[in-house]
């Protein structure tokens, strides 16, 4: 198997109200590279949060008296009200330690500041957040391919996480079409002849963070498309790709 990760360049900035996936298309046929079926578009949250307009204005923020005491006690003296953003996108509070916020989101993301993300995002005093439905985000993505192409594809929208016990930031799988995120091995065999009773591979995970590979936030690449990665068509979304509750050991 030969895979390539093609970066999507010529992408120009996106604005609340963009048709992403119009763009994306315009910058693929301009490089020659037309979707084909099989292939699996690739896409940062950031895009995709930016055209459904998750964006925030901070001066519109009125920071709670707690978004205020936790923001003096970090390091440097965050914005109380990026903190008090945090907590509106927050379900629980998971971890709160040396000025961190690792939480769980509405969608159930166990993450650091909820996602909510202050790197270019376009101007001062803004901040972008998740995608309300990352899921949906990729199915309308994969709607539009077969509408323009006539081709099935599958579609990631990523999102960069850090990892508990190792450093450095990947990329994840936050929503998924067209494909099942998950690659079950169970009942298959090693080369040894042994049975598989516990192999499960995020396979949506691993797409994601090699296409992470091209899409650096100073390459002003948001998206990639992966070719000659041999999945089965399926459903799924990301949020199966979230440990259930019982199996966590760490919540």
């Amino acid at each position: 198997m030969i895979v390539s990760v093609i970066p999507i360049t010529g992408v120009p900035l996106l604005r609340p109200g963009d048709d992403l996936a119009g763009i994306l298309f315009a910058a693929l046929d301009n490089a020659g590279h037309a979707p084909r079926a099989g292939d699996i578009l690739v896409v940062c949250q950031k895009a995709v949060s930016k055209c459904e307009g998750r964006i925030v204005d901070l001066r519109r923020i009125t920071p709670s008296p707690f978004a205020e005491q936790f923001a003096a006690g970090t390091k440097g003296g965050k914005d109380a009200r990026v903190v008090e953003v945090i907590l509106s996108e927050t379900k629980r509070i998971v971890r709160m330690d040396a000025g961190h916020l690792i939480v769980e989101t509405g969608a159930g993301w166990v993450c650091a500041n909820a996602g909510v993300d202050e790197s270019n995002t376009g101007g001062p005093d803004t901040v972008i957040l998740l995608p309300l439905d990352p899921d949906a985000s990729a199915e309308g993505l994969v709607a539009a391919v077969r509408a323009r192409y006539g081709c099935d594809v599958a579609a990631i929208i990523t999102d960069t996480f850090g990892r508990p016990w190792r450093e450095g930031l990947v990329d994840f799988a936050l929503g998924v079409a067209g494909m099942d995120p998950l690659l079950d091995l169970r009942g298959g065999h090693d080369l040894g002849g042994r049975e598989l009773h516990h192999t499960v591979v995020a396979q949506a995970d691993a797409l994601a963070a090699a296409a992470g590979l091209v899409m650096r936030k100073d390459a002003g690449i948001p998206a990639a498309l992966v070719r000659g990665y041999r999945y089965q068509p399926g459903t799924g979304g990301g949020r199966k790709l979230i440990r259930a509750r019982e199996f966590d050991l760490f919540r």
